[in-house]
C-alpha cells in the first residue's frame, strides 16, 4: 500500500511527461484531485477527470500539456512536504516562487490552493509541492 499518494501522483506526471505521453492515470484521493485542479488552473496540465470504473476504486485521468516544440510545459515537479518532514509557511513567505514563473501548491484551511491565491487570502499552510 502506498503511503504518500501525492508523491506518487507527482512522480507519475513527471514520468509521463518525460516519455511524452498524452494521458497518465493517478490513484484518486481528494487531495490529489485538488492538486490536479490547481495544476489545471495554472495551465500546467490540459485537463483531468475522475474515472469511476469500480465502485471501490477511483482513478484520475490527467491529460498532459506540451508546447509547440513538443516540450513539456512542466520543467520541474517537486514534493516539498513529506510524511517524515512537514513544511509549513505563512502567507508572507508564499509571495513569489521562481520570480512568478513557478507555483507552490499549499494545503490551507481554505482548501488546496496556489501560493498567489494563499497570499491574496492571507493564509498559510502546509507546502505540498512546487511546479515550474
Amino acid at each position: 500500500m502506498m503511503n504518500d499518494l501525492i508523491a506518487d501522483a507527482l512522480t507519475r506526471i513527471r514520468n509521463a511527461s518525460m516519455r511524452k505521453l498524452e494521458v497518465t492515470t493517478l490513484v484518486h484521493s481528494n487531495t490529489v484531485e485538488a492538486v490536479c485542479n490547481v495544476l489545471k488552473e495554472k495551465e500546467y496540465i490540459e485537463d483531468y477527470k475522475v474515472v469511476d470504473t469500480d465502485p471501490q476504486k477511483k482513478t484520475i485521468s490527467v491529460t498532459l500539456k506540451y508546447d509547440d516544440s513538443d516540450k513539456s510545459v512542466i520543467n520541474e515537479l517537486k514534493r516539498l512536504s513529506k510524511s517524515g518532514r512537514r513544511v509549513y509557511k505563512n502567507a508572507s513567505e508564499l509571495k513569489s516562487f521562481k520570480n512568478g514563473y513557478g507555483t507552490i501548491i499549499v494545503s490551507t484551511n481554505k482548501g488546496v490552493i496556489s501560493n498567489d491565491e494563499a497570499y491574496k487570502q492571507n493564509v498559510g499552510g502546509e507546502v505540498l509541492c512546487s511546479v515550474w
